[in-house]
Order: C-alpha cells, then sequence, then structure tokens
C-alpha cells in the first residue's frame, strides 16, 4: 500500500516472527523442518532501532522436505523466456510511480521513526490474527509435514543488520553458518534489492541461488549441491534492455544528491537505491523533489519507496515475488501442493513476495 493501513481484525491469521532474524531462527529451521503450503507473515519487526508497523516490514513461512531428499533437475528458463514474460505483462498505466505531492508523505510513512506498535485492547487484538512464528512453531510443522520446504531470505535486516552505511552491512560468521546449514536440507535463495554480486560478496556462499536488483538478475549456485537446478549460470535477467538508461539516470542522480548531505545513491545494476538514513528530515522534501524531477522525463523507470530508501526500477511486471516463482519453476516445484516455501523479510519490497 502507498500508505499504511491498519491491521484488520478480520484478517485471517498470519504470523509475526521478531527480527532481525538470528541465525538459532534458522538452526531451528534446518533440524526441525524436512518437506510446504505457504503461510503469510504479516510481521511486527522489532530492529535494532525501532519496531516497524506491520505494513514496513513482512515475514513469512514455509516447509520442510525429508532428511536426504533430493531436488527435480527442471531445466531452468533461460533469460530471454522470463525477460519475454515480464515485457509482456507491461502496465504503465498500472505502475507504482509516485505522483506529485505524495513522495514526502510515502517516505515518511515507509520510514517511521517511532515505534507504531498497538496498544491495550488492540494490542491484543493484533496479537490474536498475527501469531508469533516461533510460538506457534509446532502449528507450522503440523501445516508443512509431508511438503518439500524451499527457502527464500531478504538479505538488509534479516540476515544482516540495518547499518548508517550500506556498504557495511555484513552478516555475521554465525549466521552465515546457519543460512549453510539451512542450504544442506533445503533449496534456498537470496532475494534482494541490491545488486547480485555485491549480495553475493556478502554471503560468500556458493551453493545458494541469488536472487538481486528485486528479483531482476537471478542466478544459480556455483557449488554442487542437491538442490541445483542446473549448473552455474544466469537463470533471468528481464530488464537487460533497461540498462543504458539506468546507468544514464545513475550518473544524474549521483551529481544531484551531492547537493543533499548524507545522501547516496547506490547502483544496483539493474534498479537504484537512493539512501536517505543519513539525511536530515528537513531535507526529505529537497531529495524526494530531487528524484522525481530527474524520473519524471522517463517513463520507462518507476520509483518505489522502503525504509529510508526510495527504488528507481524498470516499469516491468517483475519483483522479489515473481522472482520466488520463476525459482519455484526452475525447481520443478510450480503448481505443486506438495511444496511449502518459507520466505522471510522485513521491509516493503519483500511484500511482492508475501502476497505471491
Amino acid at each position: 500500500p502507498s500508505t499504511p493501513q491498519k491491521p484488520s481484525a478480520s484478517a485471517s491469521p498470519s504470523l509475526r516472527p521478531l527480527l532481525p532474524l538470528k541465525p538459532t531462527h534458522l538452526v531451528a529451521f534446518s533440524h526441525r523442518f524436512f518437506g510446504l503450503s505457504p503461510v503469510l507473515v504479516r510481521s511486527l519487526v522489532m530492529t535494532n532501532h525501532a519496531a516497524f508497523a506491520a505494513e514496513d516490514a513482512v515475514t513469512a513461512v514455509a516447509a520442510p522436505a525429508q532428511p536426504g531428499r533430493h531436488f527435480a533437475s527442471f531445466p531452468p528458463r533461460r533469460a530471454r523466456d522470463c525477460r519475454k514474460a515480464s515485457l509482456g505483462r507491461m502496465d504503465l498505466a498500472t505502475s507504482a510511480v509516485v505522483m506529485a505531492g505524495s513522495l514526502l508523505d510515502s517516505m515518511k510513512a515507509s520510514s517511521p521513526r517511532h515505534a507504531m506498535s498497538p496498544t491495550g485492547a488492540d494490542q491484543e487484538e493484533w496479537i490474536e490474527n498475527h501469531p508469533s512464528a516461533l510460538e506457534w512453531f509446532e502449528g507450522v510443522l503440523a501445516a508443512a509435514e509431508g511438503k518439500q520446504i524451499v527457502m527464500f531470505l531478504d538479505y538488509d535486516g534479516t540476515l544482516s543488520p540495518i547499518v548508517e552505511d550500506p556498504d557495511r552491512a555484513v552478516m555475521t560468521e554465525e549466521m552465515r553458518e546457519a543460512v549453510r546449514g539451512v542450504a544442506q536440507h533445503f533449496p534456498t535463495a537470496i532475494v534482494s534489492g541490491r545488486c547480485r554480486d555485491k549480495v553475493f560478496n556478502f554471503v560468500k556462499l556458493e551453493e545458494l541461488y541469488y536472487a538481486g536488483s528485486h528479483g531482476m538478475d537471478i542466478k544459480g549456485p556455483t557449488k554442487v549441491s542437491n538442490h541445483k537446478a542446473k549448473a552455474d549460470e544466469v537463470l533471468c535477467q528481464p530488464a537487460t534492455k533497461f540498462l543504458p538508461v539506468i546507468q544514464k539516470v545513475y550518473k544524474t542522480l549521483t551529481a544531484k544528491m551531492e547537493s543533499i548531505p548524507g545522501a547516496m545513491v547506490e547502483n544496483n545494476k539493474f534498479c537504484l537505491s537512493v539512501h536517505f538514513r543519513c539525511v536530515e528530515e528537513a531535507e526529505w522534501d529537497a531529495l524526494g523533489r530531487e528524484v522525481k524531477a530527474v524520473l519524471d522525463v522517463y517513463e520507462d523507470l518507476e520509483i518505489t519507496e522502503g525504509r529510508k530508501v526510495l527504488e528507481i526500477r524498470p516499469t516491468i511486471e517483475w519483483h522479489k515475488g515473481k522472482a520466488l516463482l520463476f525459482l519455484l519453476e526452475c525447481l520443478g516445484f510450480a503448481g505443486r501442493g506438495d511444496v511449502f516455501p518459507i520466505y522471510i523479510g522485513d521491509d516493503r519490497t519483500d511484500e511482492d513476495a508475501f502476497e505471491v
């Protein structure tokens, strides 16, 4: 949603885990889960900085496979196939481009400065409709019984802490070992808005799938594992034709942001991130106006908001949710009722995956 909405009391029950994710949580998954039907998680997320509203952070749970169980080796679709699929569904009229006058409000809504958790009776009602994934772990296990788990993990704020300098968002060795352990049992993918190569350099695990640029750059494992769809190769890059314009906008935005202290433009190959975590709130409006002014002349690009970041992406129907579906298909799990995907994430861009 473009503006925060209070969780509805009539919403179907879902799960609210606590973030940042701890390595022990992943260890618990790998020890307790072995096959999946998806369980959506709209979470009240706890970070090192504040508690954010459910709209600003989400997490989902999925399921396991039996020990020693191996996975189908469907030939993955080539990059041109996913590119054709995404372009064929492009809809500029319904894209998420921010309209004039609404960007500052959207930036504030996506980047709350204080805890926004409900209190009193509202809190009890909210918790009843959003039970803890950890407190209800046995129920999740029951739902996952006999199903194949596939694990999808966001990176920033999930496997690593949120930090002021995005280039220093490193994961701990303990977390790396936990992810490695999970990948030994289940097909595991990192799905991030970051450039795929940058995420790989943070995680440093060759047995995983990596979906960078919000799923617009997907590559399979480079190391032998039980879960490979095919050897080292790029599986999907649906936004390749936008690379020249993205690079042009990157240079323009970088120059524009030099006048705003604390602003940073990150080149994530198929998308751009304008970080304003270190920008004084009084400057947010000026930053938003500068970004929008640059994007106004590029109809093929759109702006979406995350926590203290503006994302510039191609206007194609491709996001983290599409990446999740694509990877399930590559692994031979598409349309199967015995698959239980787990997705864990903490920001608004993860909503696309939760919706799927």
